[in-house]
């Protein structure tokens, strides 16, 4: 039996096979034939999404090019890595409108769990989707979008993988662009009380924070025509940040002095070039996540609330906050179907312990009205989804309607959205 794990090592799958289909005709023959089937991209969720014991299937060797009658949308192959999407699209001088800050997910992984960068007027990557070619269940294929087969469409913008098999997506792009990223240090304080400006000024804004220091990293990033590519990052800053966590993991009660030691250290910065190569940030020091979307105007003080608990009980929390803005939506089970948001990720190095904190954290994020990014940690349950998605017994009905059986269903999603026993 094969053995899978996520990208932080937390969710461990041994699936009965891992298949990379070539064609379609694989792709069918795979599904026909698996009792249960679940597709895997580079494995950044850290909920249990790709857990199971029936078949993995990965589209990263599936025949296919970006196809465009015109300039916009375009065709992609759903399999395909946001790196090398990207890349793709640059050359063909296109780029994504916006991106998160890390690119090797699949196309079809960051769209189906409501992956998002930062801007105040830019949604989700799924916001980009227009239509997508879908394998059902028994085989079929079909395609979906706001005038064919609309309720399926509706559903699938985020479906967490449980209407079948994405293969090809279409999506809004723009002209090719370059951005000039500027990262400076500043006291929190003065990052809250500019960030209407920072936002309303900047095409993307976020900054990052530690709990026990002060001060905050802020960074912005702006459209340009300057010419120019971003040199090759050196590898120090990365290798003290890691240094950092041993230490925090080895001996907790000193995280507070190296986190303040740390921004002491920290510096500011320039980068200009494409856009796909200054969107993403090198992510090499493992960790587990959650993260939180907000109503916009609760986003601060949700922050400053965990801050100020995480203070109180000296927890041991080794990463910095990050904190980001996110246009409003109408898809069914985005967390910003209901208006602007304010995004607040808290992550954890893996070797220090995580769940408790997270779910403690998670009871202020709630009381702020918040929900959770559907890849991260959370203990969400139906009643909960119910609740906080009018569109969730619907979304629930059209999973049903394509998939009676719970093929693409785990145990984690069946109990989630309440699909009976996944392995009836």
């Amino acid at each position: 039996m094969a053995q899978w794990r996520n990208w932080s090592g937390s969710v461990v799958a041994q699936p009965t096979a891992i298949v990379h289909p070539r064609g379609e005709d694989e792709l069918r023959t795979a599904v026909i034939g698996a009792a249960k089937v679940r597709v895997v991209g580079a494995g950044h969720s850290f909920m249990p999404l790709c857990e199971t014991d029936g078949m993995l299937v990965c589209l990263d060797q599936l025949e296919g090019e970006i196809e465009a009658s015109g300039d916009n949308p375009v065709w992609e192959p759903a399999g395909w890595s946001v790196a090398r999407l990207t890349q793709a699209l640059w050359e063909r001088g296109w780029s994504l409108l916006n991106q998160g800050d890390v690119n090797p997910q699949s196309l079809a992984g960051a769209i189906s769990t409501g992956t998002h960068g930062t801007g105040a007027e830019l949604g989700s990557l799924a916001t980009f989707a227009r239509a997508f070619r879908l394998m059902l269940a028994d085989g079929s294929v079909v395609e979906c979008s706001a005038d064919e087969r609309p309720e399926l469409f509706q559903a699938q913008r985020l479906s967490l993988g449980l209407l079948g098999v994405a293969t090809r997506i279409e999506i809004d792009v723009t002209a090719a662009y370059r951005l000039e990223e500027q990262v400076s240090v500043r006291r929190l304080d003065e990052i809250a009380e500019m960030w209407p400006e920072l936002v309303a000024g900047h095409r993307h804004a976020e900054f990052f924070v530690f709990p026990y220091s002060d001060r905050a990293i802020l960074k912005t990033l702006q459209p340009t025509q300057e010419p120019g590519e971003p040199k090759t990052e050196s590898d120090t800053p990365e290798a003290i940040f890691k240094l950092a966590c041993q230490v925090s993991a080895a001996a907790p009660a000193l995280i507070p002095s190296v986190q303040r030691l740390l921004m002491r250290g920290a510096g500011g910065g320039r980068r200009v070039g494409p856009a796909h190569r200054i969107f993403p940030s090198e992510r090499t020091v493992p960790f587990e996540e959650m993260e939180y979307e907000l109503p916009r105007a609760e986003g601060l003080p949700a922050l400053r609330e965990v801050i100020g608990w995480i203070r109180k009980r000296r927890a041991p929390v080794s990463f910095p906050f990050e904190f980001r803005t996110v246009a409003a939506d109408d898809i069914w089970l985005s967390p910003f179907n209901r208006g602007p948001g304010a995004s607040v990720s808290m992550h954890q190095f893996t070797r220090m312990a995580w769940r408790d904190l997270f779910t403690e954290a998670e009871a202020i994020f709630r009381a702020h009205g918040g929900r959770p990014h559907w890849a991260k940690r959370h203990t969400l349950t139906w009643r909960e989804v119910r609740q906080l998605y009018p569109m969730a017994e619907r979304f629930r009905e059209v999973c049903r309607q394509v998939d009676p059986t719970g093929k693409f269903a785990n145990a984690h999603l069946a109990e989630l959205f309440d699909l009976g026993d996944p392995a009836a």
